[in-house]
C-alpha cells in the first residue's frame, strides 16, 4: 500500500469524480477552500497520485475509515460510481456525508439526486452559488 501522510480523525474525505481536468481542478478548489479554513482534507487524487489498482482501493479505504466526515460531489447526469460507493461505505460506518450538487441539470429521482444518496446524506447542498460556505457551515456543526 502506498504511504499516506499523517491524517487525524478530524480530516475531511473529499469524494468526487476525478477523471477530467475540469473535475480535478474543481476538486482542488474545494480542497484549497477547506484547508484554508483550517480543515485537513484527504483528497484521493493527491493521495493516490502514484497508486494503481488495489493500492488505490486500500489508500482510499484508509482515508475513509479515519474520516470525521465525507464531502461528496455528486454532479453529473449520474453520480460517479466510486463516489457513490464511498458515500455508502461512510453511511454504513456512521460517518456523516455532506452531498453537494452544483449541477443545475435535472436528473435522479429526488430533486436532482439519486434517492439513495439524497436520503442517506446528513446534509444535502443543492445548486447554491454559496455551496463552499454551506459546506463550511455544516462542517462547523459536524466536526468538533
Amino acid at each position: 500500500m502506498q504511504q499516506t501522510k499523517m491524517i487525524t480523525k478530524q480530516h475531511i474525505y473529499l469524494a468526487a469524480p476525478l477523471f477530467t481536468k475540469g473535475e480535478r481542478d474543481f476538486n482542488l478548489s474545494v480542497y484549497e477552500y477547506l484547508t484554508t479554513n483550517g480543515y485537513q482534507v484527504f483528497l484521493p487524487q493527491q493521495e493516490c497520485e502514484q497508486a494503481e489498482g488495489e493500492d488505490i482501493y486500500k489508500t482510499c479505504l484508509y482515508g475513509l475509515r479515519s474520516a470525521a466526515v465525507v464531502v461528496a460531489i455528486v454532479d453529473g447526469a449520474d453520480a460517479d460510481s466510486g463516489t457513490c460507493w464511498e458515500c455508502g461505505y461512510a453511511v454504513s460506518q456512521g460517518i456523516p456525508v455532506i452531498a453537494v450538487r452544483t449541477d443545475f441539470r435535472g436528473s435522479g429521482d429526488t430533486q436532482g439526486f439519486n434517492a439513495m444518496i439524497y436520503y442517506s446524506a446528513t446534509k444535502v447542498i443543492d445548486g447554491s452559488d454559496r455551496f463552499l460556505e454551506e459546506i463550511l457551515s455544516e462542517l462547523q456543526v459536524l466536526v468538533v
